[in-house]
């Protein structure tokens, strides 16, 4: 089933990838209509977020947060692994941290890797019934 997405590339689905250049104030309402689109479709994904120059805005992150605690039934039932790019080793070692965190609170296990390539190959791994390390 197709839809139109602002914020999500979803040209190669399963896997789906969060497109940061698409980022500015008031994006949340797109990014929880799109994430609303892909739980409808009934399928697993994984979701790739792309390494952002730019940080959200407040009512952005907390419109994300809501949706996130109102739907993590859902979103843990068809969201595989969300994977984050981040090319700097102590960011991503600061993200690894944070993780048992975020899959606690949103039900969604979580990695990070260094390159694009990377959280593709992963994101494949997991669709294929692999699955995301702890500590990765």
């Amino acid at each position: 089933m197709p839809f139109t997405t602002e914020i999500h590339d979803v040209s190669d689905f399963p896997i789906v990838r969060f497109l940061p250049e698409k980022v500015h104030e008031g994006y949340g309402d797109a990014w929880c209509t799109e994430m609303d689109a892909l739980l409808v479709r009934n399928a697993p994904f994984v979701l790739i977020y792309l390494a952002a120059e730019r940080e959200e805005g407040h009512g952005d992150r907390k419109k994300r947060g809501a949706w996130l605690k109102a739907n993590k039934e859902a979103l843990a039932g068809k969201c595989l692994a969300l994977i984050i790019v981040e090319p700097d080793a102590e960011k991503r070692a600061q993200l690894e941290a944070m993780f048992p965190n975020l899959v606690r609170a949103f039900g969604t296990p979580q990695a990070a890797c260094a390159t694009q390539a990377e959280a593709e190959a992963l994101g494949h791994h997991v669709l294929l019934g692999g699955a995301v390390a702890v500590g990765r």
